[in-house]
């Protein structure tokens, strides 16, 4: 049985706006994010379907189960601990249970690391983005004959090209391997001897070899680069299916202020790292963010990307010699919050 969101509702133990206006930085066109925590119906929890997460198509309204919500605080997920710390003003509701789970438990010096290293992880990503918008792919799909190259007289002729040249059609090619050469061949031509050519399909893998007689006149020797087009096909695939999923507006967005690199997802990335600091520094999660403007100024685009990676490193060594100098725990204990998960498990099905 999969449950809808509309399944869930009659078992929810919280639910708050979430996203940019719980971080104090909507803008006009900000959409409304919610997230929250849910509880399964006794008999789906004894049964043998759990649930653990519940959402829309589009992933702005997500639920946690209850168990899973703590699974998840336990390892000290960003996501999951802003939520928690939810801003009251954005808090929608909140079941008397959950004041059961207390935000200080999951709080110690490990977080560090889910936080830090999250943050570096998409800083490296956020430059990924210029790589799709200035090498654009081309959407008519190139074939191994653009990576098939003629070897003669010390040089390289694209096969096609070479072919041309000769008013020969591959269909006609006839390809034997060479030995202790790799991704060389050697190439026959006969458009009477039924030669398998080079490719059948346009989308093919790897080049034909045929059946080669000893009388057949060696035309020259053909160079396959194998590995160059197994790249090339991989970024086509990931550059279009980019294409596909790509916000369009968040997309317009970075080529206007043309920067190298996703603005917003490096706002958020500082966004996480502040709150880090916040955690070693006042030992809690600051989701509501002071300092808007500052990070609206990043997802405006209006420092380059080798200033943001200058400050991005100051501010992590900052946050991992906070962390060091904090009375937080070592580490969190997890049975506390197991026994405060049992406690709310045993009032909700009694």
């Amino acid at each position: 049985m999969k449950l809808t969101i509309e399944d869930i509702k009659p078992y929810l133990l919280f639910e708050s706006i979430a996203g940019s206006r719980s971080h104090n930085l909507a803008t006009e066109t900000s959409d409304t994010d919610i997230k929250g925590v849910f509880y399964l119906p006794k008999d789906l929890f004894y049964g043998l379907e759990y649930t653990p997460q519940v959402s829309n198509e589009t992933n702005d309204i997500v639920y946690y189960e209850l168990g899973r919500f703590i699974e998840l605080l336990c390892a000290s997920n960003p996501n999951i601990l802003e939520l928690l710390n939810s801003p009251e003003q954005m808090v929608i509701y909140r079941h008397p249970l959950m004041s059961l789970i207390k935000p200080e438990w999951f709080l110690s010096k490990t977080c560090v690391q889910t936080f830090v290293h999250y943050a570096q992880g998409q800083i490296k990503k956020a430059q990924g983005l210029n790589k799709k918008i200035v090498n654009p792919v081309e959407k008519k799909l190139k074939t191994i004959l653009d990576f098939c190259y003629v070897i003669e007289d010390g040089k390289t002729t694209l096969i096609n090209t070479w072919l041309e040249n000769r008013r020969w059609k591959q269909e006609n090619v006839g390809l034997a391997k060479l030995t202790h050469a790799q991704d060389t061949y050697a190439i026959y031509y006969d458009d009477k001897v039924p030669y398998q050519g080079i490719i059948k399909k346009e989308n093919a893998n790897d080049v034909l070899l045929s059946s080669i007689s000893k009388t057949a006149k060696l035309e020259g020797y053909l160079s396959f680069n194998k590995e160059g087009y197994s790249t090339y096909r991989k970024q086509y695939h990931e550059y279009w299916q980019w294409v596909e999923q790509r916000n369009d507006v968040r997309y317009q967005q970075n080529i206007d202020h043309g920067r190298s690199y996703d603005s917003k997802n490096m706002m958020h990335t500082f966004r996480l790292l502040y709150i880090a600091l916040g955690i070693a520094q006042e030992g809690k999660v600051k989701v509501w963010c002071d300092n808007r403007d500052e990070l609206l100024a990043i997802k405006a685009g209006q420092f380059s990307y080798n200033e943001l990676l200058e400050r991005s490193e100051i501010l992590i060594k900052t946050i991992k010699s906070a962390f060091q100098l904090s009375l937080l725990p070592e580490k969190i204990e997890p049975s506390i919050a197991e026994v405060a998960l049992i406690n709310i498990r045993k009032e909700l099905y009694n």
